[in-house]
């Protein structure tokens, strides 16, 4: 049988990533295990464009942001043995780094399910993560992107 005592759940707090919080969560309270949830700030782009200047707030302002907003996720399963990190630098490498510091045996991650162009120049953090990770992967993509991807649509309703 597979142990799992620490999951680690990135997160970029899209709605891929709450799906992939939610099924993390699952997991942790079945295995009892810590959930480690990260995120990561990409740092500023290079010169010539200053970080506010293209359409960013500071990298403090989002780091305050997403401790605000990992704190919430943390404070919604009070049931749970949650942590979180935030983090600076390449979401890819980072999401590997603190997997291989924190003896992760699992990492469960939300996919915004991009194809063709958008990702061949946006590159997909999940691929890089599942081929580099040091332990087991599961991917998570959001329910609307899979049924836009199957030929499908959902119908939404307003009151």
């Amino acid at each position: 049988m597979l142990t799992i005592n620490t999951i680690l759940l990135p997160t970029d707090f899209s709605r891929s990533a709450h799906d992939a919080f939610e099924m993390a969560c699952s997991l942790a309270g079945q295995h009892q295990a810590k959930l480690l949830l990260i995120h990561v700030v990409a740092p500023p782009p290079p010169p010539p464009l200053p970080y506010n200047e293209a359409g960013m707030g500071t990298i403090e302002e989002d780091a305050v942001t997403a401790v605000e907003q990992l704190e919430e996720l943390r404070d919604s399963k009070s049931t749970l043995t949650i942590e979180y990190v935030l983090a600076e630098g390449d979401p890819a490498d980072e999401i590997i780094r603190i997997a291989d510091e924190t003896d992760a045996d699992l990492i469960v991650l939300g996919t915004h399910g991009r194809t063709g162009l958008n990702r061949l120049l946006m590159g997909s953090v999940a691929e890089q993560v599942v081929r580099k990770a040091p332990c087991r992967v599961i991917t998570v993509r959001h329910e609307d992107v899979a049924l836009r991807s199957s030929g499908q649509h959902e119908t939404a309703t307003h009151a």
